[in-house]
């Protein structure tokens, strides 16, 4: 029975979805589940025949969805981020590149037998690992601080670089092919070369500027540099072949570079299009691989991985680590870790098609070699980086740590308590007075929605595990809840009573949100702030068997707030109800405190009274 292409299309939509949904269960990278997609509706039920279902259009969609992702990947490379991360990071990207593709080239030359052309663009394309599948790997091993920002920090800057260094490449072998002679062959070359800086250049200047001014609403920056970045990735390739690529990562830089250019949302904006768009393309992709163009591979196949990850990678890490404080176990660690991402198969999949139209017969091995080093890096890293990280003793203690929503006073006094426990506590706030306080009392702030893709790429999140709402945005509030819900788990999110908020909760059908309100003994913000205002400071008890927790209550009159508590090992828990806590006697307290106790303040106001009464006396004798 004939398929209808409606039923086809609307299948790619579910089984991107479902892939999506996977992969955020099980905390693995989604370029993974999404090959795995494609190949089974591909090659193994043959459910998917891209070429009959698209046809012509089939190449020129994935060459615009390929400028999508070098558009998105360049605008995360600013320039003070190359400097400001560290030597390691500093030689990897130079270093690290190199040696990985001159490797990568010199294992498909020799051992596949491929063109040098080819085997040149394998070797840049295997320079590019990317963030999208390192953050979940990390998130899953919990590696030290240390080396978690050296592979976050790498993923991130190695992600548009490389794709760079790919597409020169690209447009050298295209340039070359197209020339008779050397000379002509490097007029071409210098021309796409210059097409794509200049008009790269330009459109990032002009569009830039566009946002700067704000001389389009709000609502349509999005829209409108995508729009505006494909029609610059079209009019440079009519002016010079294939440079459109290059353009727009150049275009993507450029932006990133320019002062006071509202970009967040335009990333954020991405990861929404990432699920229809990008999911799709990579479904497509994978349906497009035949298990007999792997097969013929052979051995070599495992040779040029092999040389790859045991080869490649150690050397890369060991050369850069030369001069920084790394040790072994580090540099080990590191040498495992190199899972390649989304750049490397869009990219591969659209070079090897136009290679082989130009003549390059041997260019149909790039995407299933590219394919099987994204899967098999990918799936035996995730697997092993766990027990590798423990064996090696640089794996991070479980992650009890706090990411506080709000920089305010209340917050700011509760990550001061947690800091002198050596309790990891990093603070999160869009209002730019509470950070600003924040980072003069030194203590770790992120500016921005907590929930965006740039807070995942950008927040350091190491031994942290749980969320505390110490806000007053309700609707931030809601949607950092819903968020880290996914990422932390339902038992390890936290708020406080929201008033008219909850009873809206409980009308929802998500009904999650609802169970992490009433932290605290179910006060609210505004309770908590007046109280901060009224002198009631964070205090640390000690109990024991001379001052029990009974006292502890009868010293402050009941008026104590007990805010968290640590067992006897150790283990820290935010307190939900007082009247359900039975703290022994080796526990501590981190409580909200009056300034002194009732009795003595009002002796106090006692002893004041007396005070103005007797001068007042005075003053009329």
């Amino acid at each position: 029975m004939a398929i209808s292409t409606t039923l086809i299309l609307a299948g790619i939509g579910v089984t991107s979805l479902i892939c999506q949904w996977a992969a955020w269960r099980v905390r693995m990278p989604a370029i993974l589940f999404l090959l795995a997609g494609g190949i089974i509706a591909g090659p193994v039920t043959g459910f998917l025949h891209p070429e009959d279902i698209f046809g012509d259009i089939l190449f020129p969609m994935i060459s615009l969805a390929v400028a999508i992702i070098l558009f998105e990947g360049s605008l995360t490379l600013r320039y003070e981020e190359l400097k400001g991360h560290g030597k390691m990071v500093r030689n990897l990207i130079p270093v690290g590149a190199l040696v990985t593709c001159i490797i990568g080239t010199l294992a498909a030359r020799w051992i596949l037998s491929v063109s040098w052309e080819v085997a040149l663009l394998f070797g840049a394309i295997s320079v590019v690992t990317g963030p999208t599948v390192i953050a979940p790997l990390l998130r899953a091993v919990r590696p030290t601080s240390k080396l978690a920002n050296i592979l976050t920090w790498e993923g991130i800057i190695i992600d548009p670089v490389g794709a760079l260094l790919a597409v020169l490449v690209f447009e050298g072998i295209v340039s070359w092919g197209q020339g008779n002679v050397f000379s002509h062959s490097l007029y071409i070359f210098g021309k796409t070369l210059l097409v794509g800086f200049l008009i790269g250049a330009a459109a990032g200047y002009l569009n830039g500027l566009v946002l700067r001014k704000h001389w389009i609403p709000q609502y349509l920056h999005n829209a409108g540099t995508l729009t505006f970045m494909l029609g610059v990735f079209a009019i440079s390739n009519e002016m010079a072949h294939e440079s459109g690529l290059l353009t727009v990562t150049v275009m993507g830089i450029w932006m990133a570079n320019m002062k006071q250019v509202p970009i967040d949302s335009i990333l954020e904006f991405k990861e929404s299009l990432s699920v229809l768009l990008i999911s799709a393309l990579f479904i497509i992709l994978a349906a497009r691989v035949e298990f007999t163009a792997i097969a013929d591979l052979g051995w070599g196949l495992v040779a040029v991985l092999a040389c790859l990850m045991l080869v490649a990678r150690p050397a890369s890490i060991f050369l850069s680590a030369i001069g920084t404080s790394l040790t072994w176990r580090d540099k080990l660690f590191l040498s495992w870790i190199a899972p390649r991402g989304i750049v490397a198969a869009a990219v591969s999949a659209l070079f090897a098609f136009q290679l082989e139209r130009i003549g390059y017969e041997s260019a149909g091995v790039l995407v299933p070699l590219v394919f099987m080093l994204i899967i098999t890096t990918v799936v035996i890293q995730s697997l092993t980086a766990r027990p590798v990280a423990k064996l090696l003793g640089v794996q991070e203690p479980p992650a009890h740590g706090f990411l506080i929503l709000g920089a305010n006073p209340v917050a700011r006094l509760i990550a001061q308590a947690l800091k002198k426990h050596e309790i990891p506590a990093m603070l999160t706030d869009t209002n730019w007075e509470n950070v600003r306080q924040a980072r003069m009392e030194n203590l770790p702030v992120y500016f921005g929605n907590p929930a965006s893709e740039h807070a995942a790429k950008h927040m350091d999140l190491t031994g942290i595990g749980n969320l505390l709402i110490l806000s007053p945005y309700k609707q931030m509030n809601s949607l950092a809840t819903y968020h880290f819900l996914d990422w932390f788990g339902e038992h390890s999110v936290f708020g406080l009573t929201e008033g008219d908020q909850d009873q809206r909760a409980r009308l929802q059908t998500a009904g999650m949100v609802q169970q992490t309100r009433g932290l605290f003994d179910g006060v609210s913000y505004a309770k908590l702030a007046s109280l901060v205002s009224q002198g009631y400071t964070v205090k640390t008890t000690q109990l024991s068997e001379e001052f029990s927790y009974e006292q502890f209550l009868n010293q402050y009159q009941n008026e104590a707030l007990v805010l968290f508590v640590m067992d006897g090992r150790e283990h820290i828990h935010p307190v939900k109800a007082m009247d359900d806590l039975e703290p022994e006697d080796d526990w501590v307290l981190i409580s909200l405190v009056p300034p002194q106790p009732q009795k003595e303040r009002k002796e106090r106001a006692s002893d004041t009274d007396d005070q103005k009464a007797t001068s007042n006396g005075e003053q009329r004798a």
